[in-house]
């Protein structure tokens, strides 16, 4: 058994100093994940030594990992096929040999590269991507993470759920970006109440109201829109509060527009809700409506002018 061991060592040692050109390229490949290895920690030590910033720390650790394995590879490819002219010519099969194999992955890469690029929403940002609606926690060359609001929890609240989403999703489906550039959405709010209330009343009570909620948004969404109109067209006339009148079944319905931060819908339409119970608490006049049955007494309770004749 000592022999057999021997005699491999011995044939690998005549192997290696028979190659030289093997051995130079193993040290050389060994030298370049080392070389590219001691700069990312390097420069990963410089950018946690002068910032605190978890999200720049996360941005920089990623984009090192990427642009290393990138320069590494091509290194890597030039030592160990020195024998191809051109690079480009090796590449260019490369490429095509797994784009017919990997169509997904590939795709996925490119939808990285899109997104990366380009910029359709970054981490941080609150997207809906086909029925997916969430928080981006992550974004890797293959796929992105979210974490989900919505499904089964009301006003746009987190389920808890982490969802991996493949990259190239963002070419197929319609994607939306609730915080990208413009970061408020209109919000709206139907409050219903009896034909027999003093609907301008509560229209005054409800403007009064949302006026004060949304006061702290206006100012900064004017800023943003300012910010965002150089990029996209983006009009908006009135950013202040409104209440539309329209009529339903059951009486005079109120609906309430306004500014408010994504995050902050249900906090806002909360204290909106309370301050209308607690108002409309205060006044005989006003009262809620909601699907009853009602005789209605034409001649007694109609106006006069309108009463059929008999």
């Amino acid at each position: 058994m000592g022999e057999q061991i021997s005699n491999m060592r011995d044939n690998l040692v005549d192997y290696f100093q028979n190659s030289p050109d093997l051995t130079t390229n193993i040290i050389e490949t060994i030298g370049i994940f080392v070389l590219l290895w001691l700069i990312r920690l390097i420069v990963l030590r410089v950018v946690l030594k002068n910032t605190e910033n978890k999200r720049v720390q996360y941005k920089w650790r990623k984009n090192l990992s990427y642009i290393s394995f990138f320069i590494g590879f091509l290194a890597v490819i030039q030592i160990w096929f020195s024998g191809i002219e051109s690079i480009a010519t090796f590449l260019g099969l490369l490429s095509a040999g797994i784009a017919i194999a990997l169509k997904d992955p590939v795709t996925d890469l490119a939808a990285f590269m899109f997104i990366i690029w380009r910029k359709p929403f970054d981490v941080g940002d609150r997207i809906e991507l086909d029925t997916i609606k969430g928080d981006v926690i992550d974004i890797r060359p293959f796929k992105f993470t979210v974490l989900e609001i919505g499904n089964w929890v009301d006003a746009d609240q987190s389920t808890g759920r982490v969802i991996h989403v493949p990259n190239h999703k963002v070419f197929t489906n319609q994607l939306a970006n609730y915080t990208s550039d413009f970061e408020f959405i209109w919000n709206e709010i139907q409050i219903l109440v009896t034909f027999e209330s003093d609907w301008k009343k509560a229209k005054k009570i409800l403007s009064e109201t949302v006026n004060v909620v949304s006061k702290e948004f206006i100012e900064n969404a004017k800023k943003q829109i300012a910010k965002a109109s150089k990029s996209y067209l983006i009009e908006f006339r009135y950013l202040t509060p409104i209440v539309y009148t329209d009529v339903k079944n059951s009486g005079v319905n109120l609906t309430v527009r306004y500014l408010t931060n994504p995050r902050k819908r249900r906090g806002t339409s909360q204290m909106i809700w309370e301050s209308i119970l607690d108002e409309f608490a205060k006044h005989e006049d006003i009262d809620f409506a909601y699907p009853t049955i009602r005789y209605y007494d034409n001649p007694k309770e109609g106006k006069p002018g309108a009463t059929p004749k008999i």
